[in-house]
């Protein structure tokens, strides 16, 4: 199992060298092999006697942060989703992408995605999962981004990091608190001790961090605005990312995490409002756009809105519903954004204002269209998967658990209402997809491409989705038992008994689906008299001037700060820098009980050491004043060797001789390249300035002092000078218990310390060189 997680960021370490064969054969025919045998791998698991399968890899176990990957019904759904979509996906691109395209950057950030996504479903470390986490972020950045030339695509890639990377923090957040609570790192053993979460005080955080994370990711209001400016990305990746994969990582999370956050109300009236409105607002702001993928990219916001607004109703049934619809989903989405791609490579436009007519030219495309828009839309044909997910999902909001009180009583009231309004403006927006698309007047003249079928390649992965939508539309039960009863199993953690049928009579859901299909052709036949209404809603209100606002705000403002500091002068960064460790050193140290003066075991200062010390102190001072460079390096130096001096006073001659070293190596050095250094002249510098200077410096060499005789006094942790006095001979052999420390147990460090002596001592001869050789040059 780590091996398929691994495989993905292994093959893309040879991907730059495979893609110098691009001009024989196409790249994409060696990446679409990985999917393919991580689905075929995982498909051994399908089966209705499935048990969950654990994989335990030790990484930080001192941290209790260990590779631990959890395969339930769930994970598994995603995953055959991830790779199966993936290597439909990956097929797809070897015809839409052309090999003149940066082939070697594309498919390395594919693979990174693909292998980012994998190991969030699989992984129940929560640490491992945010590791993930960032990585699917970082590479969907790079994949909406690829055609960085343009201006959008930039903007997109940014944008949809900075929200998905916000919520990432949160979620970051969320995990802390829940591991510092429950005292675990796996998320089966924090789901055994929901109690102690659910009754803690920090829970309204936790539930916070964990739905800010899950929401950014999967585009639910008012976070949704990155999804539109993402589809600037190549189809392919419009295709994988935000259908099938990236945006169902937060629906994953929230499922994941349902079962020991869904007992609070809270959890139902956030998590079910959040994708009640996702529903509406995106299905609303779907028909008002006029891009193919814009137009997708609300439907795939209005359809997460719904599974969302399931998980958060918490029921069997829609619990259920919520993961039969992430299926259906992937199989109509996923088609219909490789048919918007087809039509845009074949026509060279996306406009459906220069679209219409297509059946004419593409009828293969436009009959996969016909199946996966009927389908989106929920029309009720017995082969068409859509319908039953949405059925369902009507069926669960009128059949709310029962409260008579507060918030969640009413909403209960208005979701199914709501739920009926989303729903006739997505079935508007399918059949504006389609219609719009294929239907109608060709206008040919408005095209920059003669419009023909797409080559049977690049038709191939729509087919096998537009199959899937149907074959689950037409045998529904072969998909559920083995499938989907496991994975809503994992959510709820009950056993799933749906039988899943077309026919149920003449029952309320119907109704309402035949309401959402009256309602929404009326709408659909008059669409042109009503849609002016968008200039009344949202008008001119929107949530990406604010986005834009708030981005441009934080550029500035941090601008003039930055500019307040950053003048050029490196006696101001100095001070800057100093004061900053002046001011947290002292303000740790008062917060910790730092100020702690231990004197029992000092040993006995005498004159000795008191004259030493004198001359140092007087040696430093006068640094200060001298105004000659090589005296003042001479007298530096004092201070080095008076401090080599005290370490052979007090018997630690391997310290002595150490600095003794460093002092010689640095005075040498100083020596050296004195000619170079500017003239000490004293500078013209206000009263205030040296008043500061004259703070800051008593101030970092009193911290340091503090920082020194703390070290000594305070000692929070037992000593290991015994474990070393015991061990040395033992281990190391030697009675020299100094020497065997440097040599034995910190031999790596030794080792280092060597190597930057012999850095140091390189670069001195070298500018000894230097300096011989343009002297003979003169």
């Amino acid at each position: 199992m780590l091996l398929a997680v691994l495989l993905p960021f292994i093959i893309a370490i040879f991907i730059p060298f495979l893609s110098k064969w691009k001009e024989k054969l196409h790249t994409g025919f060696f990446v679409t092999a990985v999917p393919v045998v991580i689905f075929i791998y995982f498909a051994q698991f399908l089966g209705a006697g499935f048990e969950p399968v654990t994989r335990e890899y030790s990484w930080i176990p001192s941290l209790d942060i260990n590779i631990l990957f959890y395969l339930d019904g769930l994970s598994l759904l995603f995953v055959l989703l991830i790779s199966g979509i993936g290597s439909l996906v990956a097929f797809y691109s070897i015809y839409y992408l052309h090999k003149s395209e940066q082939l070697g950057h594309f498919y390395v950030y594919f693979l990174l995605f693909m292998g980012s996504m994998l190991g969030v479903v699989l992984s129940d470390n929560v640490f491992v999962l945010y590791t993930f986490w960032e990585f699917t972020s970082l590479s969907s950045f790079l994949l909406i981004g690829f055609w960085n030339y343009k201006e959008r695509s930039r903007y997109g890639a940014l944008k949809s990091m900075l929200i998905t990377v916000f919520g990432g923090l949160s979620l970051l957040g969320g995990l802390v608190f829940m591991s510092v609570i429950t005292g675990t790192t796996s998320i089966q053993q924090m789901i055994r001790q929901q109690e102690l979460i659910l009754n803690h005080e920090f829970f309204p955080l936790i539930l916070v961090f964990i739905l800010l994370g899950a929401f950014t990711k999967s585009a639910q209001f008012p976070f949704h605005i990155w999804l539109p400016d993402a589809m600037e990305a190549p189809t392919p990746v419009s295709a994988y990312l935000h259908s099938a994969t990236m945006v169902k990582a937060g629906i994953y999370l929230v499922a994941r995490f349902s079962p020991m956050l869904s007992a609070s109300d809270w959890f139902f009236i956030i998590v079910s409002t959040a994708g009640i409105v996702t529903l509406c607002w995106g299905s609303y702001m779907a028909v008002r756009q006029t891009d193919l993928k814009g137009i997708l990219a609300f439907s795939t916001i209005s359809q997460l809105g719904m599974i969302m607004a399931m998980l958060g109703f918490g029921t069997k049934v829609a619990i259920f519903a919520a993961v039969f619809h992430i299926l259906n989903h992937a199989t109509f989405k996923g088609s219909l954004f490789m048919i918007a791609g087809i039509v845009d490579h074949e026509t060279g436009s996306r406009d459906i204002r220069k679209l219409g007519g297509l059946m004419t030219f593409l009828p293969v495309t436009a009959t996969l269209a016909l199946f996966a828009s009927f389908s989106m839309a929920g029309v009720p044909l017995p082969f068409l998967n859509g319908f039953y997910s949405k059925e369902l999902f009507f069926d669960s909001a009128i059949n709310l658990e029962q409260t008579t009180t507060g918030i969640a009583a009413f909403l209960k009231t208005i979701f199914p209402y709501l739920a009926v309004f989303g729903s006739i403006f997505t079935f508007v927006y399918s059949m504006y997809f389609f219609f719009g698309t294929f239907r109608g007047k060709a206008n040919l003249d408005e095209l920059p491409k003669k419009p023909h079928e797409a080559p049977f390649g690049m038709l191939v992965s729509p087919m096998i989705l537009v199959a899937g939508v149907i074959i689950i539309g037409l045998f529904p039960q072969i998909i559920n038992e083995p499938f989907i009863a496991h994975a809503a199993t994992a959510v709820k953690g009950f056993e799933f008994t749906k039988h899943i049928s077309f026919w149920h009579g003449i029952t309320l859901p119907f109704i309402m689906s035949l309401t959402v299909i009256a309602f929404g052709t009326v709408l659909v036949l008059s669409l042109t008299k009503w849609r002016s209404v968008y200039r009344i809603v949202p008008g001119v209100l929107s949530l990406n001037k604010f986005y834009d606002g708030l981005v441009d705000r934080t550029v500035s403002y941090s601008s003039i700060v930055t500019k307040s500091y950053m003048n050029g002068s490196l006696g101001r960064y100095v001070r800057l820098i100093i004061a900053a460790i002046v001011i947290a050193g002292f303000g740790i140290m008062a917060a910790t009980d730092g100020f702690h003066l231990e004197t029992s075991n000092l040993a006995e200062i005498t004159v000795t050491e008191l004259f030493v010390a004198f001359m140092m102190i007087i040696a430093a001072i006068g640094t200060i004043i001298v105004n000659n460079r090589i005296a003042a390096i001479l007298i530096l130096g004092v201070v080095g060797y008076g401090l080599s001096l005290l370490f052979v006073i007090y018997r630690a001659p391997d310290l002595a001789l150490t600095q003794f070293i460093i002092e010689t190596v640095t005075l040498a050095l100083f020596l050296l390249v004195f000619y170079h250094l500017p003239k000490l002249e004293k500078k013209n510098e206000s009263t205030s300035t040296k008043t500061l200077n004259l703070v800051i410096s008593v101030g970092f060499g009193a911290l340091m002092t503090m920082v020194a005789i703390s070290a000594h006094s305070s000692k929070m942790f037992d000593s290991i000078a015994d474990y070393f006095i015991e061990n040395s001979y033992k281990l190391g052999g030697g009675d020299n218990i100094v020497n065997v420390i440097l040599v034995d147990m910190r031999g790596l460090d030794t080792l280092f310390e060597i190597t930057v002596l012999g850095i140091a001592a390189m670069a001195i001869y070298g500018l000894i060189r230097l300096r011989g050789s343009k002297k003979e040059e003169e």
